[in-house]
């Protein structure tokens, strides 16, 4: 059987319903954490549309965890 469940969440102005496995807790941290840095760099760049905010956060996002798994290849090749 899967677990999977549904999550309606308020991103920006839009509502997205999202289907995973991911606890309500975990789905609104990610909606809480998504809004306040759509809300940053719709603060830090003047006049930007919705949709090159939400790009800017991707990048942002997927560089982030790039380096976070950077970081971990590092620790276990440490360890070896």
């Amino acid at each position: 059987m899967d677990n999977k469940k549904r999550f309606k969440a308020k991103i920006g102005n839009k509502d997205f319903t999202f289907i995973g496995t991911s606890s309500e807790e975990h789905m609104e941290s990610v909606t809480k954490i998504l809004n306040d840095e759509l809300s940053k760099i719709k603060g830090q760049v003047k006049n930007i549309s919705d949709e090159d905010a939400a790009i800017l956060l991707a990048f942002n996002a997927i560089s982030d965890q790039l380096n976070k798994q950077l970081e971990i290849d590092d620790l276990k090749n440490k360890d070896e």
